[in-house]
């Protein structure tokens, strides 16, 4: 048993150590599954009674070691409620994670009951991309640690994320895993030589592969000349001070300097980050509103500029007209609250994009209905909670002069499809928002970074990226970051980036892999379930048998 808690164990310290923003380490992801496969082996060949829950135990140990060093930051955005009541939320995230990998363990073991191991190997992968698809669709979402984001350091190996999205590494780390995990298992089976020649085949194959079509697609990829000058503007305005301490005009006053310090006559979009203007704005009044006015003055001199900034919106009904709408207290009036971009021009008009993938407890509760207790510790970390609303489907910014950018907001930026919807729709470069000082000087900040380089890889978009206190960015369509800030620091930064209106294969067909992987996975489980039911029905006949 120690034996097995110890390989468990081991398996979470590699995968740590492979995780983003680690250097140099990233091929442990192709062996670091290994010690656990081998811990389940060990368990299912044991004559230990309750083998299901040795094994769910054993992994779920493993899985929490990697999670929680992986994402240790979580909790220094939450101790603002409390150092000591901030512990027990923080197990939400470091836990759910490894419950839902513990759980494809699990259904690994009761597959193996059924069928043999190899079929057995090929429903753990299904398992495995279910519970990732699931963790970034229900209200619990939190897709940080889907397998495939493990390569955003060495995304010279990735290329063709463009036709698979970070699913197919999923399914690539597995694949070699298991391969890994079958060749040793030979070493004490009775495994023929022939076998262990074409496994060794299968391996080699399946890593070089990828890896050489993807070297070669990163040396050869040549960008479409499309020029378009973007400034960044990263004010570096402490997150805990943007709501009061320092007057909203004065932080809009900070970003039109900044911006001013770099502008041409070419610029075409200023970038400013998430809740840039922090006061609360009535979209139905924008154009009347005092910052709307500055920023436009701003625009003034700058014929072809355009800004997208981050704003906290709003707008008011005199009935419930949407499912998201609350009543205002001691009114008859009701209210939808928006974590925005907003595109602003020299011109009347005006643009909205309403973040939609929302953090789960921060902008939004997950099962309202269920944790509606939970409203007052939520409520103090940063966000309406239970209040944000958001959109259906993603929606692209366009310029005066026909550009259209994909406006992404913060944690938004770890959903591929969701991103690749917009540049389907039209949006030729991504435009990213955030304010990661919740963090602090963790590396929470360089793997929300590091994760947007997939973003470009799969849509060949470029990624320019403004974040209030984290770190500002531009990359290009192979991914390499051009251009990146300091941690920390009141700057801009500025790029002549290239409009793609091409579409990729992931683009074009979004997460097909997922959801085929999904669908499977469910046909999996009810398999399962109707052999459980129809075992117990024939016990149920053998025993009324014999009393007869």
């Amino acid at each position: 048993m120690k034996k097995n808690i110890l390989l468990s164990v081991f398996s979470g310290l590699l995968l740590w150590l492979a995780w983003p923003p680690m250097h140099y380490t990233t091929v442990f992801l192709f062996f670091g599954l290994v010690p656990m496969l081998v811990a389940i082996e060990n368990i299912i060949k044991s004559t230990s009674k309750k083998k299901g829950k040795l094994i769910f135990n054993t992994t779920f140990l493993g899985f929490f070691i990697w999670n929680t060093l992986s994402i240790y930051w979580v909790y220094n955005s939450l101790k603002i409620v409390g150092e000591v009541v901030a512990i027990p939320i923080s197990l939400i995230p470091y836990a759910l994670g490894p419950l839902l990998m513990a759980t494809a363990c699990w259904l690994y073991y009761r597959l193996r009951l059924a069928t043999n191991r190899n079929w057995s190997l090929a429903g753990l992968v299904c398992f495995w991309i279910g519970y990732e698809y699931l963790h970034q669709s229900w209200d619990l979402s939190f897709p940080w640690m889907t397998l495939g984001n493990g390569f955003a350091v060495t995304h010279q190996w990735i290329q063709w994320y463009e036709y698979t999205g970070v699913y197919g590494g999923t399914i690539w780390i597995w694949i070699i895993n298991i391969l890994i995990f079958l060749i040793y298992s030979g070493l004490s089976e009775a495994q023929t030589k022939p076998v262990r020649q074409k496994l060794i085949i299968a391996l080699v194959a399946i890593l070089i592969l990828p890896l050489s079509f993807s070297l070669y697609r990163y040396s050869s990829y040549q960008e479409q000349s499309n020029p378009s000058n973007i400034v960044v503007a990263q004010p570096n305005i402490d997150p805990y001070a943007k709501g009061g301490d320092i007057p909203a005009y004065q932080q809009v006053e900070t970003l039109t300097k900044l911006s001013d310090s770099l502008g041409q006559i070419n610029t075409e979009f200023f970038m400013w980050p998430e809740t840039a203007i922090p006061d609360p704005i009535n979209e139905d009044h924008i154009r009347t509103d005092n910052y709307f006015v500055q920023a436009q003055h701003f625009l003034a001199k700058y014929k072809n500029g355009n800004i997208i900034t981050g704003a906290e919106t709003y707008k008011l009904y005199n009935t419930q007209q949407t499912k998201t709408a609350n009543v205002i207290p001691g009114t008859t009036q009701y209210i939808d609250s928006y974590n925005t971009a907003v595109s602003i021009e020299n011109s009347a008009e005006v643009h909205f994009y309403h973040k939609s993938k929302l953090v789960p407890g921060a902008e939004s509760l997950p099962f309202p209905n269920a944790l509606a207790f939970l409203k007052p510790v939520f409520a103090h970390l940063g966000g309406a909670t239970g209040t944000y609303a958001g959109q259906d489907e993603p929606s692209e910014l366009y310029s005066a002069s026909g550009i259209g950018a994909a406006p992404v907001i913060c944690y938004e930026s770890i959903w591929g499809e969701w991103v690749a919807k917009s540049v389907r729709n039209g949006a030729q470069f991504i435009a990213i928002i955030t304010n990661d000082g919740w963090w602090e000087n963790t590396s929470g900040k360089d793997q929300h970074l590091d994760y947007a380089k997939l973003r470009a890889i799969e849509t060949r978009r470029w990624v320019c990226r403004s974040a209030n206190t984290g770190i500002s960015a531009f990359i290009n369509q192979r991914g390499d970051i051009v251009q990146q800030t300091k941690w920390w620091t009141k700057t801009a930064i500025k790029q002549n980036i290239n409009l793609n209106s091409d579409i990729t294969f992931y683009v074009a067909h979004g997460d097909y892999l997922p959801k085929t992987a999904s669908l499977l996975a469910i046909l999996l489980a009810l398999f399962l379930l109707v052999r459980v039911r129809l075992k117990n029905n024939k016990n149920v006949v053998i025993s009324e048998t014999r009393h007869e």
